[in-house]
């Protein structure tokens, strides 16, 4: 079984005010005061400019996306974050803009704690406030594990 997911990620007051002009939008509520905003074909038809938004290295990262992020930053640390898995293969990348610029990342690979690796993901997350338990990462810990393919999040279940 997989996991996919494409989606900006932050505090949920933030996110909500900053998306409420983006034409299909859906924020969903996670754990721990955060936020995410799934990034569905109609986001990403609303949020382009057109251009090719390959010079961060993500793969489904809107063309101008990233000066959209920069702009709600303004307000508070945001992530963009993109995970795919299947079979045990695939990868993470994940970014953070704050005050207006790139303040984290783009991170591909994980980085050593002690004796554990910290994804990209995890590393956003943690950036935005994300705090874990004992035998948990902050991926886990906002619920991000909830569901395992970006469209889940915008279903009737995903949404409460």
């Amino acid at each position: 079984m997989g996991y996919e997911l494409q989606a900006a990620v932050a505090g949920d007051e933030l996110l909500r005010a900053a998306s409420r002009d983006v034409p299909g939008a859906h924020v969903v509520p996670l754990l721990q005061g955060l936020s995410l905003l799934p990034m569905t074909d109609e986001v990403f038809d609303a949020v382009t400019d057109g251009s090719s938004g390959g010079s961060l290295g993500f793969w489904k990262l809107p063309g101008g996306f990233e000066g959209l992020l920069a702009q709600w930053s303004a307000a508070g640390p945001v992530a963009y974050v993109e995970v795919e898995y299947f079979g045990g293969s695939g990868g993470q990348r994940a970014a953070v803009w704050e005050g207006g610029t790139l303040a984290l990342g783009p991170l591909e690979h994980g980085t050593r704690r002690g004796l554990r690796t910290v994804s990209p993901v995890s590393q956003a997350l943690r950036r935005l406030g994300a705090r874990r338990s004992l035998g948990e990462d902050e991926f886990s810990a906002v619920g991000l594990d909830r569901h395992r393919h970006t469209d889940d999040w915008i279903s009737p279940s995903g949404t409460g």
